[in-house]
């Protein structure tokens, strides 16, 4: 399920290295749900996600002000947070 661009703010990828069989895909779509319903509180708008269960890797592409209220929404949400998270420009 992809949201919309909501425009104004910035793009960022998020990265959550978990180890090798500690995901799955409910897991994280369970996760998902709960960033969903705490974005507002921090300007963020979770667009996408990706799993990779068998390298235990999450990517979350989403929009917001700054990398940190990415940060406060993953930590408030489930506190699972990102090893790193990169500003990306979508190509055209």
């Amino acid at each position: 399920m992809e949201a919309a661009l909501t425009g104004g703010k910035y793009l960022f990828l998020d990265v959550h290295e978990l180890g090798a069989g500690k995901v799955t895909a409910q897991d994280v779509a369970a996760a998902h749900q709960k960033d969903l319903a705490s974005q507002q509180k921090y300007g963020v708008n979770f667009i996408n996600y990706w799993v990779s269960e068998k390298e235990g890797r999450v990517l979350c592409l989403s929009e917001a002000a700054d990398s940190t209220a990415i940060i406060k929404t993953h930590q408030e949400a489930h506190g699972l947070l990102p090893a790193y998270v990169v500003q990306v420009k979508q190509g055209e």
